[in-house]
């Protein structure tokens, strides 16, 4: 094959995967956040890695005898993602019918995260230092939980598995058809790897205050917990939490511009 044949088959295949590849994974909400995205990798690849991932973590934090070691902050942390899930619906139909699980890790880390298809874990160290009341709680999970609707984790494997692809753009011209075994390789380490982006990150802020809003927990205590937040990273050692977030002030900045919309949802699940 010349350098020129290579080349047109690459840019081809290029352009069969980012026409097939961009689709909207959630509605806006109030919060606006509707917008195109590149998905290579189905959701159902993802959610079997990340199941297959979050399995091996509750194992691992059983066997170190980590896992939900005090119950009444694993049924508080619990309690909050049940007021959250079944408003997951308002961005994605299918999310309240996700197989969710939560998760408490006995762990000074100061860390939480949400998997896709619904797999949360909260780090014990997180609440504790921080003090957080079951509003910063909520605000953190929406956060985390904007990011499993969104697909930010399916987003970045996508672009991973699509380079990876393009390098052994040779063979089969891509492999269209299935994902290869470097390919599903690719996907499995780059889901492990996930450092979400700023944008992603400003992005879950605006999903996860409305979401916490609608539950019932009141969006004003997003700037305090943020403080607390970036209080906490100006040591040597930042939370895994804040490892590419929004500088301080664009964080709180955003928050703050969006209490206006967010707050009459907050009032109304009050008066209910």
């Amino acid at each position: 094959m010349t350098f020129t044949s290579w080349m047109f088959r690459a840019a081809t295949a290029a352009f069969v995967l980012l026409a097939a590849g961009c689709a909207s994974t959630t509605d806006g909400g109030a919060v606006g956040a509707e917008r195109k995205q590149f998905m290579l990798v189905s959701p159902q690849e993802l959610e079997q890695a990340a199941a297959q991932g979050y399995a091996q973590l509750q194992a691992e934090a059983s066997r170190k005898g980590v896992l939900n070691t005090d119950a009444a902050l694993t049924q508080r942390v619990r309690a909050i993602a049940r007021r959250i899930e079944p408003l997951t619906g308002v961005f994605r139909k299918d999310a309240p019918g996700w197989k969710w699980e939560v998760n408490v890790i006995n762990s000074d880390e100061l860390n939480a995260f949400c998997m896709p298809g619904g797999k949360i874990a909260f780090y014990s160290g997180l609440i504790r230092q921080l003090n957080l009341n079951d509003d910063e709680i909520a605000i953190v999970m929406g956060h985390e939980i904007a990011h499993a609707l969104r697909e930010h984790s399916r987003e970045q494997v996508s672009q991973a598995v699509a380079a990876e692809t393009a390098i052994g753009v040779g063979s089969a011209l891509l492999g269209l058809g299935e994902t290869s075994a470097g390919a599903a390789n690719t996907m499995y380490q780059a889901l492990l790897a996930t450092r979400f982006s700023r944008s992603h990150e400003a992005e879950a802020d605006r999903i996860g205050l409305e979401l916490s809003a609608r539950a019932g927990y009141d969006p004003r205590a997003g700037v305090g917990l943020w403080q607390k937040m970036l209080k906490a990273g100006s040591g040597s050692r930042p939370p895994v939490f804040l490892s590419t977030h929004p500088a301080e002030t664009e964080r709180i900045a955003q928050i703050q511009s969006l209490l206006p919309t967010v707050s009459p949802l907050y009032e109304a699940t009050r008066k209910r």
